[in-house]
Parts: structure tokens; C-alpha cells; sequence
């Protein structure tokens, strides 16, 4: 039901958003000089960092060495793009430490894989 939250075109959105509202209250600040305009650039940063924060930690969870190492899920076809559309579905879902211990061949990990194959086949409008 909400499988917006985790595209990545949320998440620009939402960083759009902040970069909006915090220019705005800053204009405001240096228009009036009144001190609400500082509260509410702390409190739509402290704001920003509590919701984006999760996103993020997914995209600096591997290391570049890491990602170099790690078998791609397709080694048996030669389909280029779906192998780098799962490797990055994999980056986005799983830190590397998270990745290591995941059981394979548990049904959480095989729906996973399903649907994001599905996602990297889909040739929607984005």
C-alpha cells in the first residue's frame, strides 16, 4: 500500500520540500529578524534528518570495495541491466552487514527477490 515511500522519487521530493521550506524561513528571518523563523529552521531541520535519515543509511551501508566483491543475484544470464537493477534494489533494501546474514532461502528473501525482479522488468512510465 505504500510502496511510494520507498522510491527514490519520494525521497527527492521530500529533500525539495525542506530545501523549500527552510529558504523560505530563512528569507523571513532576514526580512523581520524574529526569532520563530530560527525555531522553525531548527525544527524543519531536526525534521528532515529524522525522516530521511533511513534512506540514506541504506544508500552508505556498503562500501564500494563491498559492492565490487559481491556476486551479482544473476550470474547465469547475461542480462546486464536486471543484474544492476537487482544489485542496487539489493544496496537500497539491505545494509551489508544485514546482507551477510540474510538467509536465502527463507520466504521473506524469495518474495523480496520476486517483486524486485518484477520492479526491474516493469518498463513503466519512470
Amino acid at each position: 500500500m505504500f510502496d511510494f515511500l520507498e522510491s527514490d522519487w519520494f525521497n527527492i521530493s521530500l529533500e525539495i520540500l525542506f530545501v523549500v521550506l527552510i529558504s523560505y524561513d530563512v528569507k523571513k528571518y532576514f526580512e523581520t529578524k524574529k526569532r520563530e523563523y530560527i525555531v522553525n529552521i531548527v525544527l524543519t531541520l531536526g525534521f528532515a534528518i529524522w525522516a530521511l535519515y533511513p534512506y540514506y543509511t541504506s544508500y552508505v551501508g556498503w562500501e564500494e570495495q563491498q559492492k565490487k566483491v559481491m556476486l551479482s543475484h544473476c550470474s547465469d544470464t547475461n542480462d546486464t541491466k536486471l543484474c544492476r537493477c537487482l544489485d542496487e534494489a539489493t544496496f537500497k533494501s539491505y545494509t551489508h552487514d544485514e546482507y551477510i546474514a540474510l538467509d536465502r532461502n527463507s520466504s521473506e528473501y524469495k518474495e523480496w527477490f520476486k517483486e524486485s525482479r518484477e520492479e526491474c522488468l516493469d518498463d513503466g512510465w519512470f
